[in-house]
């Protein structure tokens, strides 16, 4: 579903931010890119959606290049940044409205929203409230169901946990494994170790802009994964 094939980028003032890293994420799966600032996690997540060109390689999405053709691309994925953009103005129904529209998805009525919201859990008094008086729990709720309603094959999502209290953490990583069971494809950047842990069913781990080890539910599961990050970290200084 998504594919990264040696994917390469040299910014124009010579940092390699990604060095011919490859791996794809399958649907069902939950891919976790484990790795500090710099690493390269979110180079990734701005190729996928075009924002910015590789140097080399390749990355796509449903078989279609992401920068080739990235207009057929988006329509099969979905974006959560940590920091939700949305319209402080606008209600949360009138967000969704926008965004469904611009999905194209049509025909929605007001009930759809409403339903949407609340299979993400957000109370009943936000569905009516302006987006600048919810928390910014409430914002990443709002963005998965905007994802819901456009209800693309996979998903991207860029430190979704970063900021958010325990309870709304731990709300969001229940939404994830709900989309995984519907056959989502997920690939989410976070230097979060310890909800990686419990919500991936792989992690790449990533320093300075390489892929120096891809590790299974079953590596992990029984197993520190911070010091199992520690010593890739630490092995990829000898490489």
């Amino acid at each position: 579903m998504i594919e990264i094939n040696e994917l390469t980028k040299r910014y124009e003032d010579g940092v390699l931010a990604l060095d011919h890293v490859s791996y794809s994420v399958e649907p069902g799966e939950i891919f976790c890119l484990l790795g500090a600032n710099g690493a390269g996690k979110t180079t990734t997540i701005n190729i996928l959606l075009d924002f910015i060109p590789p140097t080399s390689g390749s990355a796509t999405i449903n078989e279609h290049d992401c920068n080739k053709f990235p207009l057929e691309a988006k329509k099969y994925v979905s974006y959560v940044s940590e920091n939700v953009q949305l319209y402080g103005m606008f209600t949360a129904r009138q967000n969704l409205a926008f965004f469904a529209e611009l999905a194209g998805k049509t025909g929605l009525k007001k009930k759809d929203y409403d339903d949407v919201m609340r299979t993400v859990g957000l109370p009943e008094k936000a569905l009516r409230m302006r987006l600048k008086h919810f928390s910014k729990g409430m914002r990443q709720k709002l963005g998965i169901a905007i994802a819901l309603l456009k209800d693309p094959p996979a998903i991207l999502m860029d430190e979704p946990t970063s900021g958010l209290d325990p309870t709304s953490a731990q709300e969001f990583l229940a939404q994830l494994r709900r989309l995984r069971e519907r056959g989502k494809a997920i690939l989410m950047t976070t230097h979060d170790i310890f909800r990686a842990k419990l919500i991936a069913d792989r992690v790449g781990i990533m320093k300075q802009g390489r892929l120096v080890a891809i590790r299974k539910k079953q590596d992990f599961k029984h197993a520190d994964l911070e010091e199992i990050y520690m010593h890739e970290m630490q092995a990829a200084e000898t490489v």
